[in-house]
């Protein structure tokens, strides 16, 4: 039996299906994305390969797999990539997880917005070059994600804490969040681990201060929506095309504050496009692409 493998690998978890060649769904299944790392190559490759081997049917064969993935932000990374899962037996489609989304909408071309644990925008030229903007990390950027949302908001708070300003709620809120008994060890909990990992989590906190009627965490989220829409402005700015703008990502989705932020900031610049929010798996994006690669090799 022929089967197809799609993968959609994300900062935290990695959504995996399996279908076979007449489009029964035989495995759908989210996994850890525990120690993931897009280089190098090598790594990326048996990392892959050691979390799909166990899903695939006994006597199944492999006939085509695609993938987004956090991390590949350049050509040479995804054609690293595919040389690596070629050893493997792997003949893969590899693309940016944030360039899945578009596809996954119903969409050839336009501009994909994820904004979860972090945040990145991709789209294609007229060539079909890929493009992308963001997805620094959160210590330096993902602004608009929800690392880099609670590093602002604690950054805001604190501003106002040393410009003699009460606590508007905002305050108050990260250092329940966090456990902790003041400001300074708020700054001490925030500081010694500067991590996705410590930090998202307590995203949930900086709307529901906002909620609570804290305009720090509104200005924050505010201004979290502006940055993800000068994601838009800078692929458009490189030759993006495309009239549509997806955007998928736990936080975006899941908090109508940020999203509202972002599709007003998007309509004062660019009203001609027209913003989306994803209705499905991410992972549906990598299922097209295998799909078009299995039909390209079949023809």
């Amino acid at each position: 039996m022929d089967c197809l493998l799609a993968l959609d690998i994300g900062g935290t978890k990695t959504h995996l299906v399996v279908e076979d060649i007449h489009g029964k769904r035989l495995v759908d299944t989210v996994i850890r994305s525990q120690e993931w790392d897009a280089e190098p190559a090598d790594s990326a490759a048996a990392w892959i390969a050691e979390r799909v081997r166990p899903h695939i049917p006994d006597g199944a064969r492999v006939a085509a797999m695609a993938f987004g993935a956090q991390g590949v932000n350049r050509p040479d990374t995804a054609h690293d990539l595919q040389a690596a899962l070629a050893s493997h037996g792997f003949r893969a489609t590899v693309v940016n997880d944030a360039a899945l989304i578009t596809l996954a909408a119903g969409f050839t071309d336009g501009i994909g917005i994820i904004a979860g644990t972090g945040a990145i925008g991709v789209g294609v030229d007229a060539s079909g070059a890929h493009l992308s903007a963001g997805g620094w990390g959160a210590v330096i950027g993902d602004e608009g994600g929800g690392a880099a949302l609670v590093r602002e908001a604690t950054r805001a708070a604190l501003r106002a804490l040393d410009e003699g300003k009460p606590d508007d709620g905002l305050l108050g809120a990260l250092i329940k969040d966090f456990g902790v008994a003041d400001a300074e060890r708020l700054t001490r909990r925030v500081n010694d681990d500067p991590t996705s990992d410590n930090w998202a989590p307590h995203c949930p906190a900086v709307f529901a201060a906002a909620e609570a009627g804290s305009a720090l965490a509104a200005r924050v989220i505010d201004e979290g929506g502006q940055y993800l829409a000068a994601l838009v402005g800078q692929l458009l700015a490189r030759g993006a095309v495309g009239a549509d703008v997806v955007v998928a990502g736990s936080v975006i989705v899941n908090q109508p504050p940020l999203f509202r932020a972002f599709e007003s900031h998007v309509r004062e610049n660019h009203p001609d496009l027209t913003v989306h929010i994803l209705k499905v798996s991410p992972v549906e994006g990598a299922v097209f692409l295998a799909r078009r690669a299995l039909a390209a090799t079949a023809g």
